[in-house]
């Protein structure tokens, strides 16, 4: 590996011409990565202005896809939320497919099979009373999974960066990969799910009847009525229930504490499900253990143009430096 050290430093045609004629059927992994490496640089020395001007085109892409992003989610919102759930759940199995990641592919899979059947279930008119909780039971075990796993892999992450895995006699890069794959699922299937809790929930919630879009409920709440999955309500506020409690908003109205945890935190909804009044999540949630569910949730929404946007911009800055003949 000297000889190679010594090629990259020297530089010029002859320096690539060398590196060319390296036996790298004899070296190790780490050695061959070397010297790819040391041919890339070999490639492109003498080609800083052309670097620079790439470099250019990527910031100058980047603002003004951010800012058309930012226009057109605040002029038509659900024309960009459908347009960006389509890309979150396609981009990936490209990618899958295109590097043989047949794991991933057959969770996703699973996942698009019974999302799919839940969301069926959630279209349809009348709405079945068992409906509702189905649909929210799913999707906060998806929430649950993915944030469990992304919570993993971090830590695995972090551990690898203070050489912990040598404790458990594992290499740096295998667990480095294993708790990148990890963090990877958990933040994937926590954004899609977000997103699809959010079109089940929005569906729904106007097929029971209590909410509209013009914020004006169509018909009347009994006080023994969920408005969120429209059935009985038979434990008290004040008493303890054997599966699940009963819990009051700030604006007097009574709901299933599933249903009002899974409307304010897998379906992304702030608000009132009756009235429209915004939802006091510090109130709601007296464990400080679960108040990072809401932090989680908002980091999702930010790495959601990253998953579904980031991949087409970057396709798009490629493109306009072939059109420019930028290599």
């Amino acid at each position: 590996m000297a000889a190679v050290v010594e090629v990259e430093v020297g530089g010029g045609a002859a320096a690539e011409r060398e590196l060319d004629e390296v036996d790298m059927s004899d070296l190790s992994p780490e050695e061959q990565w070397r010297v790819e490496h040391a041919r890339m640089h070999a490639k492109h020395r003498g080609h800083e202005a052309m670097h620079a001007e790439m470099v250019l085109i990527l910031i100058a892409t980047l603002v003004v896809a951010q800012l058309l992003l930012v226009q057109w989610k605040q002029r038509h919102p659900r024309s960009y939320n459908m347009v960006t759930l389509f890309q979150m759940w396609v981009v990936p199995l490209y990618f899958t497919v295109k590097l043989h990641w047949w794991r991933f592919l057959v969770i996703w899979i699973f996942f698009s099979a019974v999302t799919a059947f839940v969301t069926f279930r959630a279209t349809r008119k009348p709405l079945v009373q068992t409906t509702p909780r189905l649909v929210y039971k799913w999707f906060l075990l998806i929430y649950k999974i993915s944030y469990a796993t992304g919570i993993v892999g971090y830590m695995a992450v972090m551990f690898t960066l203070f050489g912990l895995n040598l404790l458990f006699k594992i290499k740096p890069e295998d667990a480095m990969d294993f708790g990148i794959s990890l963090l990877f699922y958990g933040l994937y299937y926590g954004v899609l799910e977000r997103d699809f809790a959010e079109m089940c929930a929005d569906y729904m919630a106007s097929t029971i009847g209590f909410y509209s879009e013009s914020g004006m409920p169509t018909k009347h709440l009994s006080d023994s009525v969920c408005a969120v999955c429209g059935q009985q309500i038979f434990v008290d506020v004040s008493e303890e229930g054997i599966i699940e409690n009963t819990y009051r908003l700030s604006c007097n109205h009574v709901f299933h504490e599933f249903c009002i945890r899974g409307w304010c935190i897998v379906g992304k909804k702030q608000t009132c499900p009756y009235c429209k009044e915004k939802v006091d999540l510090k109130r709601m949630f007296s464990n400080p253990w679960e108040r990072p569910h809401v932090m989680y949730g908002q980091l999702l929404d930010w790495l959601r143009y990253l998953v579904a946007w980031q991949p087409v911009i970057i396709g798009l800055v490629q493109g306009i430096n072939y059109i420019l003949g930028l290599e």
